[in-house]
């Protein structure tokens, strides 16, 4: 008989199957492997997020741009700008309340709302139903953390918005006199271009605001100069809207779609109640009410990205402006004829 081939020492050769004997981690190895994953991710959130930021920035200045271009498209149209809000009296037919940001819309690529809106009558009206509630994305950062629907008893109402018009440095609207304000737009306005006569890249046409701002309104004319402490708004009084104000793009008035350079950028107006503390704005007297009195408002422009809020000046250009602006500065830029040129900002 064949005897199976092997070595000297007779041991046969074959497959020989050998166990290995694997090393397991400790616990210490696993711990400092999760220790350098969170390192890791600690450092690259910050980043990720960095970069989230600034892609928002970013496509908030473009819808800024978006409405600078729609604004002079519309003056080629009309030969004048929009006017913030159409006054007719207490007893009028309520029909004019509609705000820039309606009357813009064809050149916003939205012809097909702007033909379903009845002018004629308020957007609170029948025909006008199911305008209000419409999310409009270009009047909206995307940074905003209310981007969500205003509702009344369960049912959509308004929608919010971001960017507000230029009502200027304090009185908006004289409805004695029908004289208006010193910004870019005012109720009853038809200005051309060459009314804006410090110069269109001196004079501020859109900023951001937050959506469900805290307001005062309806509580007197106000002072006949505007505050310089944030803390002197709460004392004007009036009825306190704890989270109603720039929820309503269709509603012309100042609170609902505009802000005025009373105060500079991101500036915390504080007003404390039931143990809250809330960043409000103020208007003496809602346009178009019976108050009797002028209409005068302290609407902060204020933004989500940090130190800055984006501004559209009437030259189309767009800028970020830094919250520690000057003040002198600020309202300088608010106005449209105080002769005082702007140089750097």
């Amino acid at each position: 008989m064949t005897q199976p081939s092997g070595d000297a020492t007779g041991c046969r050769w074959g497959l020989v199957a050998r166990s290995r004997q694997r090393r397991a981690f400790t616990l210490i190895e696993l711990l400092v492997v999760i220790a350098i994953i969170a390192i890791l991710i600690a450092l690259l959130l910050p980043a990720v997020q960095s970069a989230r930021e600034a892609a928002r920035r970013t496509q908030c200045k473009n819808n800024l741009k978006q409405i600078g271009l729609a604004l002079h498209n519309y003056v080629d149209s009309h030969l004048s700008l929009p006017p913030s809000f159409c006054a007719d009296g207490p007893a009028g037919t309520g029909g004019g309340e509609w705000s820039i940001q309606a009357r813009i819309l064809p050149y916003m690529e939205r012809a097909n709302l702007y033909q379903a809106i009845e002018f004629k009558q308020s957007y609170g009206h029948s025909v006008n139903a199911g305008v209000a509630p419409m999310r409009i994305p270009s009047y909206l950062c995307p940074s905003e953390i209310n981007d969500v629907m205003r509702m009344k008893q369960g049912r959509p109402y308004h929608y919010p918005l971001n960017y507000g018009f230029n009502g200027g440095s304090w009185q908006v609207f004289d409805p004695t006199t029908g004289r208006g304000g010193d910004g870019a737009f005012y109720p009853n306005s038809r200005l051309r271009l060459g009314h804006i006569v410090d110069g269109t890249s001196n004079t501020l046409g859109f900023a951001e605001v937050k959506a469900y701002t805290p307001y005062f309104r309806d509580g007197g004319s106000g002072p006949a100069q505007p505050p310089i402490n944030p803390a002197q708004i709460a004392a004007l009084g009036g009825a306190f809207k704890s989270n109603s104000g720039h929820t309503e793009w269709v509603d012309g008035r100042v609170h609902q779609t505009g802000f005025t350079t009373v105060f500079v950028p991101n500036t915390i107006v504080p007003f404390q109640r039931g143990g809250q503390l809330f960043d409000v704005d103020y208007t003496s007297c809602r346009e178009d009410k019976g108050c009797g009195s002028p209409v005068r408002a302290a609407v902060t422009s204020r933004s989500f990205h940090s130190g800055i809020v984006n501004a559209l000046l009437m030259d189309g250009s767009v800028h970020s402006i830094a919250s520690n602006i000057d003040l002198s500065i600020w309202r300088r830029l608010g106005s449209r004829n105080d002769g005082q040129v702007v140089g750097e900002f």
